[in-house]
């Protein structure tokens, strides 16, 4: 049985992208994916155009990463963002920047920046195993060729058990979200069958319920709101950006950024609420004002009532939003809307879980976890890489940023030979 420089659990993002590291580096690399293809979740990021990274400084970049910014900074710095804007285009990729500092392939198809991978993969030698799902493993420390790790896998077509040797082994297996990617938490297992803990893991990055959701808001979009969250009544974390209403909740770039405490919160049986600010740049005196001189000018506003009020809201809201803020604020009048435009509160009382959640919370504990090797402390010649970690970030190219970084780190740590 021959014997690999590295097998790789999972052939995701962070997978991939370890796997061209090492076989970079002359390393001879196995990579084993249960799906049908690599992949697979990077074809559905970024709404299918998958944003990879973005283009911030450490002191901006570490603020979006939860828990432990200092264990990802050697990362980082060992690949940053830069070195994986590089390091894309120079295997055929052709990058772009958006607003936010966001970058995309210029093709903005996420499947594009799955497809070059595997191309660099297969134009290094590297073997690739589809649709074997990693079911077990083992340390051997008197093998012929000195210590390795048994891996065995499952055949997805025969479910016959294969079984490799490698020197070292590599965990990018996931986590939880999207589970029908194939994220379904196998190497966590895997992980504590090595004697490592997990932090318990839940859904980040996901839609927020309201309690008694109007589900007629689904489809409506707002830009330049400021979202404020609330826990036990107290004001924890406030965003400002783009947010959706869906048929699942509340969504969006920021109000999902509001989501990874939300959900602890709830987690923990306390009270949540988001507050939205649906006029940010304008203060509630401003406002005032506003609505004096547009009732100086029209005389149905002048007289108030419901109809003088929708008048108002015609010109303040998307006429889409006017039916539900005004279901939601029965008592509403000219001399209260100020109030209500700064301060529209939904109780949150769930959230989305898995199916849905961009990335999951909790993992690998990072004690276990070297980072300035991402190799185990428990077991030699054992590493870990991407949503596997109890390391993420906020929506915006963080989490990919992680899972390459780290990938690379540890596909840079291991030994030749």
């Amino acid at each position: 049985m021959d014997c690999f420089d590295l097998a790789i659990a999972g052939g995701g993002a962070a997978g991939l992208f370890g796997a061209a590291v090492a076989a970079g580096r002359g390393l001879s690399v196995l990579l084993l994916e249960r799906n049908g293809r690599c992949g697979k979740k990077i074809a559905i990021t970024g709404k299918g155009r998958c944003n990879l990274t973005n283009t911030r400084e450490w002191s901006e970049f570490s603020e979006h990463i939860h828990p432990s910014p200092n264990f990802f900074k050697s990362a980082f710095f060992g690949m940053s963002n830069r070195d994986t804007m590089a390091f894309f285009e120079q295997i055929g990729l052709p990058l772009t920047v958006e607003r936010g500092q966001r970058v995309f392939p210029v093709s903005m198809r996420a499947q594009d920046v799955a497809d070059v991978l595997v191309a660099r993969l297969r134009q290094l030698g590297v073997t690739i195993c589809t649709g074997c799902r990693v079911v077990g493993a083992s340390r051997v420390e008197n093998g012929v060729c000195g210590p390795f790790f048994k891996v065995e896998a499952e055949s997805a077509a025969c479910g016959t058990l294969r079984v490799f040797a490698a020197r070292n082994l590599l965990i990018t297996t996931g986590g939880l979200s999207y589970p029908a990617t194939g994220s379904t938490g196998d190497g966590y297992a895997l992980a504590e069958s090595f004697g490592h803990k997990i932090v318990p893991c839940f859904p980040s990055l996901t839609a927020l319920v309201p309690f008694n959701y109007d589900t007629s808001l689904s489809g409506i979009s707002l830009k330049n709101v400021e979202l404020s969250l609330y826990v036990n009544g107290t004001s924890v974390q406030t965003e400002f950006g783009e947010m959706d209403f869906t048929g699942d909740g509340i969504e969006g770039a920021a109000a999902i950024r509001l989501s990874r405490r939300a959900v602890a919160a709830l987690d923990g049986k306390q009270k949540v609420a988001v507050s939205f600010d649906l006029k940010p740049a304008l203060s509630c005196e401003q406002l005032r004002l506003r609505i004096r001189r547009e009732a100086a000018d029209d005389i149905s506003i002048a007289k108030g009532g419901a109809a003088g009020l929708k008048t108002l809201l015609k010109r303040l809201l998307p006429g889409a939003l006017i039916p539900p803020f005004m279901r939601a604020n029965r008592d509403l009048s000219c001399e209260n809307l100020p109030e209500r435009l700064k301060a529209w509160r939904f109780a949150v009382n769930s959230y989305v879980g898995y199916r849905r959640s961009v990335v999951t919370a909790g993992g690998v504990d990072l004690a276990g976890v070297s980072p300035k090797t991402m190799g185990s402390k428990l077991v030699d010649g054992l590493y870990f890489a991407g949503e596997i970690l109890n390391l993420d970030g906020d929506t915006g190219g963080y989490n990919l940023q992680i899972a390459f970084s780290t990938a690379a780190l540890a596909a840079k740590s291991i030994k030749k030979g």
